[in-house]
């Protein structure tokens, strides 16, 4: 091993390869730059790099051994280090008989199996925690949050569950703006205490001594340890802990464990099922209506408590079960308070100072969208498991099943393999097979986890399919459905704006109809811009894909015959409507739209918004309008009778399919192609001038906005959009849609490295999504240096909330899934979108190894990617193709090979 022995003070780190630092020498800290930046350039000082860090500043803090005052303030330098030098960092205490690589050992499995936040911390910061720390199950989201906290400006304790949501109305300037939102639900979390009738204790960093808040993402178990000494010297340690059922879903589980380290006295638990609640997470939405729930019925008898309620306008009926036990706390006094919209129960007993008492708290929830019985009956008849310690060992038993399918193992990388652990955690718990079954839900753009974009679906769906489908196909299959369902709204969309066929939303909810608002806030300017997005149609050809992403991998016959070719026929029909022919040129426009760039709403100087000739939609229609015609040569004849018939979809509409596949219009100037027709004509921007004075310019649309300017006017882009297919489709069909349409291109290596090189110079990444898409093309242009970077700032984006707070509002679970979807199909180089896998590896240099599993079309298969190797098994005979050539497999046999 190659240890770096370290001593931090205020001024300056002084570090030694060896523990008696006869070597030794030191680094001053700037006091110009963050902690982040001194530990960035601290490490690019150094000649030699370590492979572990032994911190020898002597233990003073009970909850983190590497906690350090440093400047006034607690400081996890463990963390701070790991999260920079991306190795195991250790405490001289740690070193169990001069064992140096056991401790070392040790560190990396907790590392990267735990996501810790020590100490308290305010506003966005600790919100955006919260939604980092979120346990869950697919049916409902538990945010991270402290039990003792009610919602305020530092905490909000919020329970959602997929597919509920509510609309409300709120006056705008002279209108009525409805908007739908994910409902926050009664919080039955709610769990404090009070010593000898005081005031129940809140959350405040004046009397908390320590704490540390610790996600078990091996186990789904969310442990928080508060250590406490109020104003009077009395000390406590609280341990609370918080799992979620995956097996029977309404289910969690809460543990209170609380001892009174210094003194006897009398004890109060309190706990609720809070119906007061309301939609506040979002800061920018609050001046809305946002008062969602109506509570029907309360009942709070002999330690079990049933709170009833609706959703005012959507009328969805839910009730809340909780079970009280506490078998180590001998004869306590057991009372109920209740107010119009909470159920409160407090248990007051005699407490001895050192003693630990127990107290748990199981609670169900059940809503009328999955329950079809009174959902009062059933959750008053619904039975828990015995115990807390029954349903966290219950819970770790299921997470191991999840993590024996999902698991990307990356060697050398400890902050990168807990990260990836954590998106394949979230991604679990935004939606999983078991929960999926019986919901009529697709996954928001924040999963379950905070109200930003209202929860709503998007084209987000299209990043979390890539990841679900190699893992759940059958999980596919119900997010699948939730559009199926409504498809007549599309039908309806379509229509009620002059189309025919289906027409998805771009923001959909619990109806499929348009939730997109017509307003948006610039939080720049403080004033409400009208807002196009609506028009970003390529929402449809997401469900397309993902319908034709499912079928592609699993071969579900049945579910095409029902389901997936009415969908595709009846997108098909919407884009067939909206193709025109230029009878002079012979090429069709597809014309009032918007591409993945939200920038661009629409021409200067134009009062209309939408664009003409998006590359990104007309390459994509061009492509499903092909394997619609696939599908249509190969679906016998009944199916295609039926289906047919449901989509109305007629011979005439089978030859427009071929013209148009073969005749959409593309912008090109020389190799360029052109985001949208026109888009040459558009301005240079000076993007240094506004770095000068504003620093992030990521959202360059309120900042040109605040300037009476708009992005309409600028060659810039808020994300990937022109190239965005070359993430969907390989590069083969990429290039043969190119040729299909007339524009055939000779040298692909050329056209993207000078296309990639092109827009991403004008791009700045106003969306964590474009920075996965940009890093697979950059590795496409050979670039693996900016890949990277990119790469690690998505995969970093939510754990350091790089976009300004918006972590707050939720975890972005598109770019979640799209960095697992890069590092297994683009830096392991396993690419599933062909008929037979193609192994191709793009293995970063800063990593060992990479280990995965995966599902393709029904086999599974194993694979170890190393700089200079791959190792595969797969589970029955098949075949491969390995750079370019082709290779037999025999079921489980693995293989190595070398590149």
């Amino acid at each position: 091993m190659k240890p770096m022995y370290i001593k931090i003070t205020d001024s300056q780190i002084s570090y030694s390869n060896s523990e008696n630092a006869i070597d030794e020498k030191s680094y001053n800290f700037d006091s110009n730059i963050e902690l982040k930046q001194n530990l960035q350039t601290f490490k690019d000082s150094l000649s030699d790099q370590p492979n572990v860090i032994v911190i020898t500043n002597p233990s003073r803090f009970l909850l983190k051994k590497n906690a350090i005052e440093f400047l006034g303030q607690v400081v996890d330098f463990g963390t701070e280090l790991e999260n920079i030098f991306h190795i195991p960092v250790i405490n001289i205490e740690e070193k169990v008989d001069s064992d140096l690589l056991l401790a070392s050992e040790h560190e990396v499995d907790y590392a990267t199996w735990h996501l810790d936040y020590y100490g308290l911390d305010h506003g966005k910061r600790q919100y955006g925690q919260e939604s980092m720390q979120t346990i869950g199950n697919g049916y409902f989201g538990l945010r991270g949050t402290y039990l003792e906290a009610k919602a305020s400006d530092d905490n909000y304790p919020a329970t959602y569950i997929a597919g509920v949501f509510n609309q409300l109305s709120t006056p705008i300037n002279g209108r009525d703006i409805i908007n739908e939102d994910l409902v926050n639900l009664p919080n039955a979390q709610y769990i404090t205490f009070s010593i000898n009738d005081g005031q129940p204790f809140k959350i405040d960093k004046s009397v908390i001594k320590e704490s540390n808040r610790s996600l078990d993402l091996k186990t789904g178990l969310l442990t928080i340890t508060l250590l406490i000494q109020l104003e009077d010297g009395k000390e406590l340690q609280v341990i609370e802990k918080k799992v979620a059922d995956m097996q029977n879903y309404h289910d969690y589980y809460l543990q209170y464990a609380i001892n009174p380290m210094n003194f006897n006295g009398k004890i109060t638990i309190y706990t609720q099922i809070d119906g007061t609640v309301v939609n506040s997470n979002v800061e920018r939405y609050r001046n809305l209506a946002n008062k969602h729930l109506v509570i029907d019925q309360i009942d709070n008898i002999d330690k079990t408590a049933v709170l009833a309620a609706h959703t005012v306008q959507s009328d969805i009926k839910l009730a809340i079960k909780t079970d009280l036990h506490y078998p180590t706390i001998v004869n306590p006094l057991y009372s109920v308070h209740n107010e119009d919209e909470i159920a409160e129960q407090r248990l007051e007993f005699n407490a001895q100072a050192g003693e630990t008492y127990y107290f748990e708290k199981d609670v169900s929830l059940f809503t009328s969208l999955e329950t079809k019985e009174n959902v009062v009956s059933v959750a008053e008849k619904h039975q828990f498991l015995p115990s807390f310690a029954d349903a966290a060992k219950q819970a770790a038993k299921d997470w191991q099943k999840v993590w024996k399918q999902e698991d990307v193992v990356i060697t050398g990388d400890i902050t990168a393999q807990k990260l990836l652990r954590l998106n394949s955690y979230s991604m679990t718990t935004a939606a999983q097979a078991d929960a999926n079954k019986d919901l009529d839900a697709s996954v928001g753009s924040r999963g379950l986890t905070g109200e930003g974009y209202r929860g709503h679906i998007f084209w987000d769906e299209l990043f979390d399919i890539n990841f679900y489908v190699l893992h759940n196909p059958e999980l596919v299959k119900y997010l699948l459905m939730y559009r199926y369902n409504r498809l007549k709204a599309a039908l309806d969309y379509a229509e009620s704006n002059g189309h025919n066929g289906a027409m998805y939303p771009w923001q959909s909810g619990l109806y499929g109809d348009e939730q997109s608002q017509e307003v948006h806030l610039n939080p720049i300017t403080n004033k409400w811009d009208p807002d196009n997005s609506r028009k970003q149609r390529h929402v449809s050809l997401a469900v397309a894909y993902n319908v034709l992403n499912y079928f592609h991998l699993s071969h579900d016959e049945k579910f095409m015959q029902h389901y997936g070719l009415v969908m595709l026929l009846d997108i098909a029909k919407f884009w067939i409507d909206m193709s025109k022919l230029d009878k002079n040129t012979g090429k069709y426009t597809i014309a009032n739209v918007m591409g993945p760039d939200e920038f661009h709403e629409g021409y200067p100087d134009k009062e209309e918004s939408g664009l003409k000739n998006n590359a990104y939609t007309n390459i994509m229609v061009s492509w499903l309008f092909k394997k619609v015609g696939e599908l249509i040569n190969t679906e016998s004849s009944d199916v295609l009778d039926n289906n047919f018939r449901k989509a109305n979809f007629s011979d005439i509409d089978i030859q427009k399919l071929d013209d148009i596949r073969h005749n959409l219009k593309l912008d090109f100037q020389d190799d360029i192609l052109g985001q949208f027709e026109g888009y040459f004509d558009l301005k240079r921007l000076d993007f240094d001038k506004y770095r000068k004075q504003y620093g992030n310019i990521s959202r360059m649309d309120r900042i040109l906005k605040a300037h009476d300017d708009t992005p309409d006017n600028y060659q810039v882009a808020k994300q990937a959009d022109t190239l965005m297919a070359l993430f969907n489709l390989t590069d083969q069909d990429f290039f043969d849609i190119l040729s299909d349409l007339g524009y055939p291109i000779t040298n692909h290596e050329m056209f993207i490295n000078d296309n990639v090189k092109y827009y991403i110079e004008r791009t700045t990444h106003g969306s964590t999504l474009s920075r996965i898409v940009y890093s697979m093309l950059l590795l496409k242009a050979d670039d693996t240096k900016t890949a990277w970077k990119l790469f690690y700032e998505a995969l970093t984006s939510d754990y350091y909330d790089i976009q300004g707070g918006t972590t707050a509002e939720g975890i972005h679970l598109g770019v979640m899934g799209a960095t697992l979807n890069l590092v297994t199909s683009f830096f392991a180089g396993i690419d599933y979108r062909g008929d037979v896998l193609e192994i191709d590896p793009n293995m970063p240099e800063q990593w060992e190894e990479i280990d995965f599993k995966m599902n393709f079309k029904g086999t599974q298969f194993k694979f170890q990617i190393t700089s200079d190797g791959v190792s595969i098994k797969a589970n029955q005979d098949t075949e491969v193709i390995f750079i370019g050539k082709k290779l037999p497999l025999t079921a489980n046999l693995e293989i190595q090979l070398t590149y």
